[in-house]
């Protein structure tokens, strides 16, 4: 591919629910473009960008894939997203990356949960928006009901620029309402079409939109709306430099229409592209001084400066990184240096992806995507730069994993390869989280719902050979005790020779929640010699490790060692050390001891017409509500503290609740003491796994 200077390049990413149609849009884009010489289908497995076995197998977009094209002597970097909810973090990447998004909307289904949140993304970082109502050949398909339910959730912004001539099976072409002309494909695969005149029955409509379009143009530059207010016609150029100005800014909001599967409308996609989104010529990025934190500001000529925002992990080919570039000019076989991590990276070949289809570059100039293999140092979210001149851009900011499961090997001695592959994994995706959980002694991972963590679990198959079960992550129950009890533990054992002897008298008091543990001395008069006193405690500590209802560490318990008896050949630090545990197991029975469970700290973000629901799954959840607040746009918070293991699956019950429109924050908060009944289930699961390991 030739290079491309600023002014020659767009940057475009396609955003939308899942099954709007994007992939099948890309396919269409990129054969108009001439970058392909067929149309792929997704029900084929024969698309460019979903090319990972996993999005063939499930016919869903699950990683961002770049599709560049050539148009107009201009290049568009295209980059295809997930539209399902628990890829969130591919869109939050890629809208670093480019300069304006292109919106598809299913012309039969309208906005759905996850347009509804793309939008809301673009609109915290200003992105210009021109949206796509797709699909207009199915059934049920409804232009005019889809804009209406637009204007009514993104505002009055919100501007058709074409009308679809008919709809469902008599969907045909579209209205150019700039033009005023009629577009209608003459071949089958609708790459060649012909202009004409307006059918007689839309002319009223299409002329009342195009006046709604002529003032909002001269709305978006003061030079315009003065002529407009003294009654002089604007040209069709001031019209488009009006609506340039006013899409740039992210004031205006032009509707497109069209059919990715009969491909009409998808050169008007790339022509409007060029005509209205903005070239990154007039970019500035900011970021600061990796060591004194001071503002900086980057224009496209200054010092080279870039971001990667998606890595993917190739056991072939290793680590690619994707780059946006913001300033200057990056090249080939040159050094670059990690300003967020201090590191200075080797560059090697520097290419452009189609999918997985691989197109060298030379120089890359500021505000293209480049990619690069073997990058050792370098993540998703890193600030590249020249060492003189360093900048940091802002991560990222990705949601919190919200799905957790427990991972093991399937076969014996690939243990060791896990942490590998999990590593690589997450290098890969920064909303995908691998714990090592030091109570239960297992390994965990999390990510945004369920469907994330089983494809995860089949890319390590794939991808580094390891077979792994997913499992439901066990509690960390504790247990304690509710009385003080008073309590003698003797181990005296004779048997020929050296015998055993160790004597002590225990009292165990239960300490305030989260005090963990108190071993007192008082011993007074040498009943138990001092030599053997550390070996009490230590006793005391392992038999805490594992407690008396279901073999939970015991906690927040007081072990005061007051009295006790010795022999001057028997005794010894083992005896004693038998001696107390001993007595701490035989007193934590009598006791009244009680398991304890760990309880959470849940912020639950959810439109305001589910938090009644949401309140009333928390209750059956056990949950305790803390309190509830608005955070605007018809939005508010629940505050809550709920037992963990209610809220494992959470991210699944939550989704379902409120339609894939609430999210969620939890934290540890503190151990609360088990209800009876729930109690006596967890203690008989306890015993019966013991019983089985054995």
């Amino acid at each position: 591919m030739k290079e491309y200077k600023s002014d020659k390049l767009r940057n475009v990413g396609i955003i939308a629910h899942g099954g709007a149609g994007k992939t099948s849009l890309v396919e269409s884009l990129l054969f108009n473009a001439g970058a392909t010489t067929r149309i792929g289908r997704v029900d084929d497995g024969t698309t460019i960008t979903d090319y990972e076995p996993e999005e063939i197998k499930r016919k869903v977009t699950i990683s961002a894939a770049l599709a560049p094209c050539e148009w107009r002597e201009n290049k568009i970097n295209f980059i295809d997203t997930p539209g399902y909810a628990d890829f969130v973090g591919e869109v939050k990447s890629v809208l670093r990356a480019i300069d304006s998004t292109l919106v598809l909307l299913c012309a039969a289904s309208g906005i759905e949960v996850e347009t509804e949140k793309v939008w809301k993304y673009a609109d915290e970082l200003k992105l210009p928006r021109l949206a796509f109502i797709n699909k207009m050949d199915r059934e049920n398909a409804d232009f005019y009901s889809v804009v209406q339910d637009m204007k009514e959730k993104f505002g009055a912004s919100v501007l058709p620029i074409q009308l679809p001539i008919g709809a469902e099976e008599t969907f045909k072409g579209i209205v150019d309402l700039l033009k005023m002309k009629a577009i209608t494909p003459v071949s089958k695969q609708g790459s060649q079409y012909v202009e004409g005149d307006i059918p007689e029955d839309m002319m009223e409509t299409a002329l009342d939109l195009r006046q709604k379009l002529i003032e909002s143009a001269a709305e978006a530059d003061d030079e315009l709306l003065v002529k407009y207010l003294d009654g002089e016609t604007l040209s069709d150029d001031e019209i488009k430099l009006g609506l340039f100005k006013g899409i740039s800014q992210a004031k205006i909001f032009p509707v497109m229409c069209g059919s990715a599967y009969k491909n009409i409308g998808i050169q008007q996609i790339m022509d409007a592209i060029l005509e209205y989104s903005p070239s990154p010529e007039a970019s500035c990025v900011s970021g600061v001084h990796p060591v004194s934190r001071m503002p900086i500001e980057r224009k496209i000529s200054d010092a080279f400066a870039a971001m990667v925002f998606k890595t993917t992990a190739d056991p072939f080919v290793g680590r690619l990184s994707y780059i946006r570039v913001f300033s200057g000019v990056m090249k080939p076989d040159s050094m670059l240096y990690n300003a967020s991590r201090d590191k200075t990276e080797r560059v090697g070949n520097l290419f452009t992806l189609r999918g997985k289809h691989q197109e060298a570059l030379t120089n890359v100039y500021a505000g293209d995507i480049a990619v690069v293999a073997k990058l050792q140092e370098t993540v998703t979210g890193d600030s590249l730069c020249e060492k003189d001149k360093p900048i940091i851009f802002a991560p990222v900011s990705y949601p919190k994993p919200m799905y957790t499961m427990c991972i093991e090997a399937k076969n014996k001695g690939d243990e060791d390869k896990i942490g590998n592959a999990l590593q690589r994994l997450v290098d890969e995706d920064p909303t995908f989280k691998v714990v090592k959980n030091t109570e239960t002694k297992q390994l965990l991972i999390s990510g945004i719902g369920e469907v994330h963590t089983d494809i995860m679990a089949e890319r390590m198959k794939r991808k580094f050979g390891v077979d792994v079960l997913l499992s439901d992550p066990k509690v960390p129950y504790r247990e304690t005790i509710r009385g003080s009890v008073k309590v003698e533990g003797k181990h005296k054992k004779q048997s020929g020779g050296h015998g055993q002897y160790g004597h002590v008298w225990l009292q165990l008091d239960p300490l305030p929640v989260g005090k963990e543990f108190e071993f007192v001395d008082s011993i007074f008069g040498g009943s138990v010699p001092r030599q053997y006193i550390p070996a009490v405690e230590k006793g005391v500590r392992e038999g805490l490790t594992s407690g008396i209802l279901g073999g939970y560490p015991m906690v927040d318990i007081k072990v005061t060692l007051y009295d006790g008896s010795y022999h001057n050949v028997d005794s010894s630090e083992m005896a004693f050390k038998i001696a107390s545990i001993m007595a701490l197991r035989k007193g934590a029975l009598q006791a009244r001891p009680a398991l304890l469970e760990p309880i959470c700290n849940v912020e639950i973000n959810v439109p305001a017409a589910f938090m009644g629901d949401v309140i009333a799954d928390l209750n059956g959840k056990r949950g305790r509500i803390q309190g509830m607040e608005p955070v605007g746009q018809g939005e508010g918070v629940i505050k809550a503290q709920v037992p963990m293991s209610e809220m494992f699956k959470y991210a699944i019950d939550l989704r379902s609740i409120t339609q894939g429109r609430g999210y969620f924050d939890l934290n540890f908060s503190h151990y609360d003491e088990v209800p009876g009944r729930i109690a006596e289930m967890i203690i008989s699961a306890s015993k019966k796994e013991k019983a089985e390991d054995h």
